[in-house]
């Protein structure tokens, strides 16, 4: 069933665990993100990025899925991730998406107050949830995302941002990377706990990959409720496909699409399931 994000993150939040929002741009994806979603009995949030419209078509995209949410034996929300364009969130809540984040954080604190109000107020009067951003992730390997500076998040100003937005949940940036971390995660759990100390609503965690497990346990103690992954399901698949032909298809010298897409899916739900598993933080009850 097609759910509310909101009405999603705050029960993860009541329950302390979190959500895994998938980054998806395929019929493969999406299928993996619900299967393995569906294996653990948990909630998932089937995300599409921005960066993504040029190449994937919104329209067709948002229809499958929550035909596919119906269908579904878990709660399924669907979220526009890292938008910038005022058109491109308009457009997700004309198809149906129940959230979109609106990415201000290259703005000065004010401008970014300014436009993800604006944002905020077209969101609400659809019902749908808004995620926005205060700070700067910086860009790991094998990630598609715009470069950040890294600029960590000001509890203080945090508290200020959500007060002034009306926004419904924060993406904090604590250290973590979009992609996979090149050295050692430095994850800034006492930044996290002072934000989550002031700010009452759902926090957001992006870079899932790579992250290592405690880690991600702690952030979900500390206020964590939706986590986005999105690179290592993507080293996954591409993983699988560089071997293809000198192993699960070695004998095959032109195996059939359908049959690549079938095993490229099982491998990407199996690392998908692996989240799922782990961010429920001892398998809570579903949404």
């Amino acid at each position: 069933m097609l759910i509310s994000t909101k009405e999603m993150l705050k029960k993860a939040q009541e329950e302390t665990r979190a959500v895994a929002a998938f980054n998806t741009y395929s019929l493969e994806t999406v299928q993996a993100a619900i299967s393995s979603a569906e294996k653990e009995e948990q909630p998932v949030i089937i995300a599409l990025g921005e960066r993504y419209f040029p190449t994937v078509d919104v329209e067709g995209f948002a229809a499958m899925v929550k035909a596919m949410a119906h269908k579904a034996a878990i709660p399924v929300a669907l979220h526009l991730d890292h938008a910038y364009e005022k058109d491109s969130i308009i457009r997700a809540i004309k198809n149906g998406f129940t959230s979109v984040m609106y990415d201000g954080s290259k703005y000065p604190l004010k401008e970014n107050i300014k436009r993800t109000k604006e944002i905020v107020d077209i969101a609400h009067m659809e019902g749908v949830s808004v995620e926005a951003e205060i700070g700067s992730m910086a860009k790991g390997a094998y990630s598609d995302e715009e470069e950040g500076d890294g600029t960590l998040t000001d509890p203080l100003l945090a508290n200020e941002f959500v007060k002034a937005t009306n926004i419904d949940f924060l993406a904090a940036a604590i250290g973590t990377v979009h992609g996979m971390y090149q050295g050692e995660p430095n994850i800034d759990l006492e930044r996290l706990q002072q934000i989550h100390e002031l700010v009452n609503i759902p926090l957001v965690l992006h870079g899932g990959s790579g992250t290592p497990d405690e880690k991600i346990v702690e952030t979900i103690n500390h206020g964590i409720c939706k986590i986005n992954v999105n690179t290592e399901i993507s080293v996954a698949a591409v993983t699988f496909l560089k071997s293809a032909f000198d192993d699960e298809f070695k004998d095959d010298p032109m195996p059939h699409l359908s049959n690549i897409n079938r095993v490229m899916q099982q491998k990407m739900e199996k690392a998908m399931q692996r989240f799922v598993r782990l961010f429920s933080n001892e398998k809570q009850a579903v949404c």
